[in-house]
């Protein structure tokens, strides 16, 4: 009997200095508090974290060494705990001993037998901060792109006066009067041009006056249709480049889309294939569509001087960025094309390789 007595307290003592040795060794903050508000025991994790010494943390309470801003909600949570009541998951901050704030993690379980309280906090401080830095970016860009939408509808809307006067011009000409056929053609051609250029003015300042609105308008848009659009506004371009456009939408004739977005992507990505057109080769650009494990696509792919995927990686659909030395290049262009297909829940991937053309593949929303 009195060996059994032996083993079970020899038992209790190995369990006892277990616990000690976790307790003492534990990275996480470990402590036992009263319900008169104070710390009755902590591990070295609390005092190190804090700078406090143990006697100073066990001399005052705990409401002292809590941030200002969370007092209120810690002392809410504290009559929790005398109420029976589990604390799990609560956050609050406290300050170190030279001020810096740190956050910490609670789960507390209150024993209503020997009136204390058994808590563990994590401390999060460095998640709080990634958190902080995401929301930050996540403000800055709402507020790029809320400028850039102010700036795009300005601008859409500015030039519009320009154009009407320059369409009044044309009315005032009596091409009659013109004998030389080329420069007939030619002011015809410039006048049909900018009765192109006032349409899309005005769809964009329509689009852009419906931003707000929670669904952009969606309709069933015909890839022929709006391509052909999209080149006879920039025929003398394209005759001037001598680019040849191939196309077949064959497999795909038509998306549910907002056609003024596929109109401006066409027109980027066709204007851009000849501005960073091979000097060695007369510009090519390939456009069709192809439905392909249940997703609809639309492939755009040219013969142009291409890029260096590893250098531009991420970058390619910013705003501003140019990977070429081009008198022309703003930055915009693949940003709109990028914002246009996302914005309705698609995706955009490019390939492309230094003098061996771009591929542009467009995934639509189901």
């Amino acid at each position: 009997m009195i060996r059994s007595n032996q083993k079970i307290a020899d038992q209790e003592i190995d369990t006892f200095i277990k616990f000690k040795q976790f307790f003492e060794l534990s990275p996480d903050l470990l402590c036992v508090a009263g319900f008169d508000g104070y710390f009755k025991q902590i591990n070295p994790a609390v005092s190190n974290l804090l700078g406090y010494s143990q006697e100073e943390l066990l001399a005052k309470p705990i409401s002292f060494f809590v941030h200002h801003e969370d007092k209120k909600t810690t002392i809410n949570a504290q009559n929790d705990l005398k109420n029976k009541i589990p604390l799990l998951n609560f956050e609050n901050r406290y300050l170190t001993k030279n001020g810096t704030t740190i956050w910490l993690l609670w789960t507390s379980l209150p024993i209503e037998s020997d009136s204390h309280v058994y808590a563990i906090a994590k401390n999060i401080t460095y998640q709080k901060e990634l958190e902080k830095e995401r929301n930050q970016n996540l403000t800055d860009l709402i507020n790029i792109n809320n400028n850039f939408k102010k700036l795009t509808y300005t601008a859409a809307h500015d030039l519009r006066s320009p154009v009407n006067n320059l369409l009044t011009i044309f009315d005032l000409l009596e091409t009659d009067t013109i004998n030389d056929p080329e420069t007939a053609e030619f002011i015809t051609l410039l006048k049909t041009t900018s009765l192109n250029l006032k349409d899309t003015l005005n769809e964009y300042v329509t689009m852009l006056d419906k931003q707000n609105e929670i669904n952009e308008h969606l309709e069933e848009v015909h890839f022929q249709e709006t391509l052909e659009d999209t080149v006879l506004s920039i025929n003398a371009l394209i005759e001037n480049s001598q680019a040849k456009i191939d196309c077949n939408f064959t497999e795909l004739k038509c998306i549910a889309f907002n056609k003024s977005n596929l109109k401006s992507i066409f027109l980027n990505l066709i204007t851009n294939a000849i501005k960073y057109a091979n000097p060695d080769y007369l510009p090519r650009i390939s456009i069709f569509s192809k439905t392909s494990d249940d997703q609809k696509q639309l492939i755009v792919t040219d013969n142009g001087i291409g890029f260096d995927m590893e250098v531009v990686k991420d970058k390619i659909f910013g705003l501003h960025q140019k990977f070429h030395d081009h008198e022309d290049s703003k930055g915009i262009g693949l940003y709109l094309v990028h914002n246009h297909i996302t914005s309705l829940g698609g995706n955009i991937t490019v390939d492309s390789k230094v003098n061996h053309g771009t591929t542009f593949t467009i995934t639509f929303k189901d």
